[in-house]
């Protein structure tokens, strides 16, 4: 039997109406680096395990990051990056870039002693200078 709605809001057709609705359910879809196509030719693409863009200078501060729960000022020039999600190993490369406002001086930037599944040191100095610096932008990515 139908079930109608007259002009006043009385339903009418049915003896019992559920007002039951099921609940949809979301999931993240697993992806990796098989699944991820190509742009051209057959070399594999690989995403990013990590990455993050922060202020180096001051008090450290993120301004947007991935898999990335904090950073740790460690000195002048000096950060851990710390990952939210560890690492299979410490296998992983590691990309640094440093720079600043203005290009008064090349930055540069690298890994510091030995990575871990969980952290990575990075550094950063200016060009022809073993002295390290602090840099208004330091951006690390990790791939694996």
């Amino acid at each position: 039997m139908p079930i109608t709605i007259n002009g006043s809001g009385t339903i009418s057709g049915a003896s019992t109406l559920s007002t039951t609705v099921a609940s949809p359910v979301f999931t993240t879809p697993t992806i990796d680096s098989a699944q991820i196509a190509t742009v051209s030719g057959s070399a594999p693409l690989y995403a990013a395990r990590a990455w993050v863009n922060f202020n180096g200078t001051g008090t450290v501060a993120i301004r947007a990051s991935g898999n990335v729960s904090s950073i740790t000022d460690n000195g002048t020039g000096l950060y851990a990056v710390n990952f939210t999600s560890a690492m299979p190993d410490a296998n992983y490369a590691v990309a640094v870039a440093c720079g600043r406002p203005t290009p008064s001086n090349d930055g540069q930037a690298g890994i510091s002693g030995t990575p871990a599944p969980t952290t990575v040191q990075v550094h950063a100095t200016t060009a022809g200078d073993t002295n390290f610096k602090d840099f208004d932008y330091m951006h690390v990515a990790i791939f694996r």
